[in-house]
């Protein structure tokens, strides 16, 4: 999953973007309106948490903007506006879910993927390919009915490659949509990652490499 942080006060923007990714998010964040707009032109997020009050480009406008857009990510209203008419506000802007600052971290991490499950996608339903069964919503992944024990890492390169499953992805892409923007584009970061993955997996492989292409799932998911 693939999380936009904007909000402008940076201490807490950094402390919400470390906690998400902790829980194996890609993460990425913007302090001002404009910033933010940018981001969205350039990458697709499954949820975009928005902070109101924003220099550069208002809160309001950047989520008018976000609804207007086809494949368009669930949007999570932060403000510290807690009073119902706030609210309504938001939510009458288009705004998906709204949270009121301070927050407890454990329910913006339940917001969030209920949120994502709403994506019409249906990106919650669980993704099968040879052998694999991947359920994003509670968090297992089996093969031929083994459970696997995944890190978040793995989990979520197995989760990409299944989503993009019969095609393949190139390490840019696994870097970009598991890590983030920040993400090292000469690490040998997923080499390791995808290598521990097969290692847990099993024989035989089903996780296959074409040199100068990326990685793919060998099987089409099915669900």
């Amino acid at each position: 999953m693939r999380v936009l942080v904007v909000e402008d006060a940076r201490s807490l923007a950094e402390v919400v973007a470390e906690g998400l990714r902790d829980q194996g998010m890609a993460v990425d964040v913007a302090h001002d309106g404009l910033a933010a707009a940018a981001k969205l032109d350039l990458n697709a997020y499954d949820v975009v948490l928005l902070d109101r009050d924003l220099p550069g480009i208002h809160g309001d406008t950047l989520c008018q903007m976000l609804t207007e857009r086809d494949d368009r990510a669930m949007v999570l209203m932060l403000t510290a506006a807690g009073a119902p008419d706030d609210r309504v506000s938001g939510l009458t802007l288009g705004a998906d879910d709204y949270l009121a600052k301070p927050f407890h971290f454990p329910e913006l991490i339940l917001r969030i993927r209920s949120l994502a499950r709403r994506r019409p996608a249906a990106r919650g339903r669980t993704l099968r390919a040879a052998g694999l069964a991947l359920d994003p919503v509670r968090r297992t992944a089996l093969r031929d009915g083994r459970l696997l024990d995944l890190s978040v890492k793995e989990f979520a390169v197995l989760e990409a490659l299944l989503r993009a499953s019969p095609g393949f992805l190139s390490t840019e892409d696994l870097l970009e949509q598991v890590w983030d923007e920040n993400a090292d584009p000469f690490t040998n970061t997923v080499t390791v990652t995808v290598g521990r993955l097969r290692r847990k997996l099993g024989s035989p492989p089903v996780i296959t490499t074409t040199p100068g292409v990326g990685y793919r799932i060998a099987g089409a998911p099915t669900g």
